[in-house]
């Protein structure tokens, strides 16, 4: 296991405390040591890699957000360069090369935003409408991008992953 971990957030997002927060209380909980890296701008981004490589951490955690996901290819290839394991909240990261994604499916989230749409276009009130969010969760792991790390995946992963990239 990884000494000390990176966690990548965006700065500009209302929430990044709190996210900064759960990770902070997790690393405590694993005895890990957990650097923050904030990039909310392309520059930002390269600015974080490079911090990434001189803190010697051991892995990165990608924070859920749109600047990062807009940014899937530039992170996913500096993670790469960087020889860094990480893990993203959207496949479409795993997809892009990246190792692991575990989170909530964008197009589950996408198509309920579809079906709201269309309730408030047949005249539902909003306010009406309940509260709703994806209640699952998927694992994508990318068996390549793995194998370029010189990593092994424990086979109960495998086992566990809604998808597996070879």
């Amino acid at each position: 296991m990884a000494g000390a971990i990176a966690l990548l957030v965006n700065p500009n997002v209302t929430n990044t405390d709190h996210v900064i927060e759960d990770a902070q209380d997790a690393a405590r909980t694993k005895r890990v040591q957990l650097h923050v890296l904030k990039a909310g701008s392309d520059s930002e981004v390269d600015a974080a890699f490079v911090s990434l490589v001189q803190l010697q951490a051991g892995a990165l955690v990608v924070a859920a957000d749109s600047f990062p996901s807009s940014r899937r290819e530039q992170i996913v290839a500096l993670a790469s360069r960087s020889a860094v394991p990480a893990i993203y909240a959207w496949r479409e990261f795993a997809a892009a090369g990246g190792l692991i994604s575990y989170g909530a499916s964008l197009t589950t989230a996408y198509r309920m935003v579809g079906q709201y749409a269309e309730k408030v276009l047949k005249g539902a009130r909003p306010a009406d409408l309940p509260v709703q969010q994806p209640t699952t969760c998927e694992l994508i792991i990318n068996l390549k991008t793995a194998r370029t790390l010189g990593l092994t995946v424990p086979q109960s992963m495998l086992t566990n992953a809604d998808e597996v990239i070879e």
